[in-house]
């Protein structure tokens, strides 16, 4: 734990959601506002926006935002957080903040943290600090990630990862797990029991079960292998069929060595791994929507063994059927709304 006030850069970009960085700069500020510990030890952080300018700066939601410092005016800092960062239709363009960059590695070089929360990563990871690391980002954005920084390992299931040297890169994966990133740095600076009462005060959450449960499955489309497409094609609604892999197998006139071979570099997963997820999804789905037992939906979605159905729902989601259903069905309050 630390003796002194740690200083936070909140980076503000015109990409930057204000939801995900307005929520880390109150909660970081808010042992001096709100009296959280002991009155008497100084207050663990003092967060505040940091930019390429100093001045109001419009946000991507139009909302105005204060940045109190500009960047260029920092020598030192302790702890530099990247909040969301919104990306359109054509994606992340690198190269577009070479100041921001340039400042955050010279801030890593002087000891300080480099933490994002969601796709914050994708400035940070413009300055090297990051490859042959284990990073997350928001689920949807994994592939993108993957793209620009081939050199970074990315882990869109889990909500949190600390990894470096000197456990100084922090990376918080999709939406809300920015609360796994203040609580982190609660706990490790302030002490786990404020933390605690961090969390009990604001209601966050860690999300101990990571992000799979969250996640879609979506097969690539983009291979240009028309044998596998039509493959996929079939398999959007023949999913729950006996033996599917032995009959796409069939359909494709290959061998079948030829045909997984193919269809697992098209598609980056093995065809039975991928009826494994369609099927999974379905099962989601239903226990999300439907009073259907657990043994019903398994043998719904192509599985006889509902033990076996179990496993691999805990497998790939992290979470039993019985658990996920109370996670993520619609609210009993909310379904009562017409």
């Amino acid at each position: 734990m630390t003796a002194r006030t740690l200083d936070v850069s909140v980076v503000a970009l015109p990409d930057t959601g204000v939801a995900t960085m307005f929520g880390v700069l109150d909660v970081l500020n808010s042992f001096a506002l709100m009296g959280i510990g002991d009155p008497a030890a100084p207050a663990p952080f003092r967060a505040r926006i940091v930019g390429a300018d100093e001045g109001p700066l419009m946000g991507v939601s139009g909302v105005p935002v204060p940045v109190s410092r500009a960047v260029g005016d920092i020598e030192k800092t302790d702890i530099v957080i990247v909040p969301s960062i919104v990306l359109g239709a054509d994606g992340w363009q690198t190269g577009r903040y070479p100041e921001l960059v340039d400042w955050a590695s010279r801030m890593h070089e002087q000891g300080a943290l480099l933490c994002s929360a969601c796709s914050g990563i994708f400035l940070l990871a413009e300055t090297g600090r990051f490859d042959d690391r284990d990073v997350t980002v928001h689920y949807d954005y994994a592939t993108q990630l993957r793209r620009a920084h081939p050199d970074v390992r990315v882990h869109p299931e889990r909500a949190l990862l600390v990894t470096g040297a000197r456990d100084e890169l922090v990376t918080s994966g999709a939406s809300t797990t920015w609360h796994d990133l203040v609580l982190y740095l609660t706990g490790r600076f302030a002490g786990a029991a404020l933390a605690q009462e961090t969390a009990r005060m604001f209601a966050l959450q860690w999300h101990q079960d990571g992000l799979a449960p969250y996640m879609v499955f979506e097969g690539r489309t983009d291979h240009g292998d028309a044998v596998i497409a039509d493959a996929q094609d079939w398999l959007r609604t023949h999913y729950p069929v006996a033996a599917p892999v032995e009959q796409l197998v069939v359909r494709s006139g290959l061998a079948e060595r030829t045909f997984k071979r193919r269809f697992t570099e098209a598609t980056g997963v093995s065809p039975l791994t991928y009826v494994q997820r369609l099927r999974v999804e379905e099962a989601k789905r239903r226990l999300e929507q439907t009073e259907e037992s657990v043994e019903a939906i398994g043998w719904h979605v192509g599985y006889e063994d509902p033990a076996f159905f179990r496993r691999l729902f805990k497998r790939v989601t992290g979470l039993p059927p019985g658990a996920y259903r109370k996670r993520y069905r619609v609210p009993a309050i909310q379904a009562t709304i017409r």
